[in-house]
């Protein structure tokens, strides 16, 4: 039940930081990433992404597929306290554009609620415990189409964010991303700008619930928060290069630089922008097994024993490895993230099948 309540608190204290204008981090579930295959190289793929995943990591991406394609995935996070879910479909529209829906959620279920624990007369009723969820859910729109340049393709994505906190609080958000992809002497560049115009999130507080919470559980009154959140824009800038080895072994190298316009934690950071590179590796046997590697999430961690004279850090990082299968238009992928515990992230088993319905056409 402690654990339960602490969530609870966690909770609370989320809600009252969405006043703040624009927070470094927001909306943070639509940038843990999709499909087992690119986690498994720390999301390198920026700039190789072609498939039905390209609706997340660029929808420039969309211009490679031939027919149409299907994507999910199922994750745990927090020592599966956390569900993660992702499905998406894709579809060409002629030899020269694209166009893909996707749905994230990343959810709590079953979380007490023990505002009413203790009736008017000091009594604990177990019997007045309920229970609620807390959900993220990101519905995005795709569309991508070749330029008249030789070797570029664009694609756009409008996210619609609906998040929902029980009976406390729930909000909408709505916002753009805009991806580019270049080709040229089997180099492949990739551009992806998220929230370029902002993601703006109106929030509608319960105001009834969060007074039970501001009196019942931290005992003291607590102010309304303010209704919008914004979410500041980032940018992704990849390049890869696949290698092919005897006609039978491929390897596919790919590298990241992640950066957010604001100070945060990451490898490299100044007021103005923060960056945190990424490493990613995938080993290919006929276009049949897959073996993948990734080094990514560099963070400077500040120690227990640091002090403003002396202050300490620690650079951490994120391995993952994964594995995949592909055969007659099935694609079946596994990765491990945070492999040895290198960084402050917990470990997590991710799955994700991919299907390319073209190939089960009669």
């Amino acid at each position: 039940m402690i654990n339960k309540i602490s969530l609870l608190l966690l909770l609370l204290v989320c809600a009252s930081s969405h006043g703040q204008a624009v927070r470094n981090y927001s909306n943070e579930f639509m940038n843990i990433g999709v499909d087992a295959a690119a986690l498994g190289m720390a999301n390198a793929v920026t700039s190789s992404t072609s498939d039905v995943n390209s609706c997340y990591w660029n929808p420039a991406g969309l211009t490679h597929l031939e027919d149409q394609e299907v994507s999910l995935m199922h994750a745990n996070y927090f020592a599966n306290i956390a569900q993660y879910d992702y499905i998406a479909y894709a579809k060409s529209i002629d030899n020269q554009s694209a166009w893909g829906v996707s749905l994230i959620r990343f959810g709590v279920d079953d979380i007490m609620d023990t505002t009413e624990l203790i009736d008017s007369q000091g009594n604990i009723d177990y019997n007045r415990i309920s229970l609620f969820s807390t959900a993220d859910y990101g519905f995005t729109v795709s569309y991508a189409r070749k330029l008249t340049l030789s070797g570029f393709h664009y694609g756009v994505n409008a996210k619609v964010i609906r998040r929902v906190i029980g009976k406390f609080a729930s909000s909408w958000g709505f916002g753009f991303d805009a991806g580019l992809q270049f080709e040229k002497n089997n180099w492949q560049f990739g551009l992806m700008l998220r929230d370029i115009t902002t993601t703006y999130n109106i929030w509608n507080i319960n105001e009834v619930a969060y007074k039970k919470i501001a009196d019942a559980i931290l005992g003291q009154n607590q102010e309304l928060p303010e209704s919008t959140e914004i979410t500041a824009p980032k940018a992704q800038l990849g390049l890869s290069k696949k290698f092919i080895v005897r006609y039978d072994y491929s390897i596919l190298a790919a590298a990241n630089i992640n950066m957010r316009f604001t100070k945060t934690n990451d490898l490299i950071a100044t007021d103005f922008m923060s960056v945190d590179p990424a490493l990613g590796f995938e080993f290919g046997y006929t276009d049949l097994v897959f073996l993948r590697a990734g080094l990514g999430n560099f963070q400077k961690t500040e120690q227990i024993e640091s002090t403003l004279i002396n202050p300490k850090f620690k650079t951490s990082f994120q391995p993952n490895i994964g594995l995949g299968f592909k055969y007659k238009g099935v694609q079946v992928d596994y990765a491990l993230t945070n492999l040895g515990n290198q960084s402050t992230t917990l470990y997590s088993n991710v799955f994700s099948v991919k299907v390319d319905l073209g190939q089960f056409r009669n």
